[in-house]
């Protein structure tokens, strides 16, 4: 997956929550107060605000892989780290070991919409939800196994998501396919948290000015709902008119 920047202005002007995390929420019945995609409101060393969204970096070299006790999280054919819940003892192993912090825990039995139903469970769609495991974004792979786009993405308007091939070297966001290589290459793109060596599969174009690797789990929250409408103010007009 790539995350361009450049396009990405946290749905400010739109006057929204941002799309991706809607998409996704709406796909998932992602249970109150937890979102398996974060955008975080950045700031450049010379003061300039913008936005990096985070998923699950789906690590070629996982921690959380690694450390779960039951086998619960997996690594499934097409190379998606997925979780069990049928599995899943709730120890949150993975959630400590995770540099990331991209996993959540339901402390309790999440709601599910009135009149809902869904089809045996699956980990591709962990739905229902259940108490007492750990969840994360899927990278939507009961999308992807058809072709489709993850939910972030076909929500994105400013087609900042990409979804990758690294077999076929090719990207797309659903207006363009690009060269999945080049594209990273010319843009200069990077990972989170490299040095770390879990290898993300995750790419980010820079856009904006922001700071090479900078570590968002460290220096920011993710922005409140309630901002959005003040924080597209102050990009229209940064110096508040004077």
């Amino acid at each position: 997956m790539v995350f361009d920047l450049r396009k990405c202005e946290g749905c400010v002007t739109k006057g929204t929550a941002p799309q991706c995390i809607e998409g996704c929420n709406a796909e998932h019945f992602v249970p109150k107060g937890q979102e398996w995609i974060k955008v975080f409101e950045m700031e450049t060393a010379g003061g300039h605000t913008y936005f990096l969204p985070r998923p699950c970096m789906q690590c070629e070299n996982a921690p959380c892989l690694n450390v779960c006790p039951v086998g619960a999280t997996y690594r499934n054919a097409e190379g998606v780290i997925l979780v069990n819940h049928e599995r899943c003892i709730g120890c949150r192993m993975c959630m400590a070991a995770c540099p990331y912090a991209a996993r959540s825990f339901n402390w309790e039995q999440p709601e599910n919409p009135a009149g809902a139903t869904f089809a045996r469970y699956r980990p591709e769609y962990p739905i229902p939800h259940r108490k007492g495991t750990v969840e994360k974004c899927m990278l939507c792979a009961h999308l992807t196994d058809d072709g489709k786009l993850p939910a972030c993405a076909a929500a994105c308007p400013m087609y900042a998501i990409y979804l990758g091939d690294l077999g076929e070297d090719i990207a797309t966001n659903g207006q363009e396919v690009v060269k999945l290589s080049l594209f990273l290459a010319e843009h200069n793109a990077y990972r989170l948290k490299e040095e770390l060596g879990t290898r993300p599969r995750v790419w980010y174009i820079p856009g904006h000015g922001e700071e090479y690797g900078h570590d968002v789990n460290e220096t920011r929250e993710p922005m409140p709902a309630r901002s959005w409408q003040e924080l597209g103010a102050t990009l229209e007009n940064p110096h508040g008119g004077h």
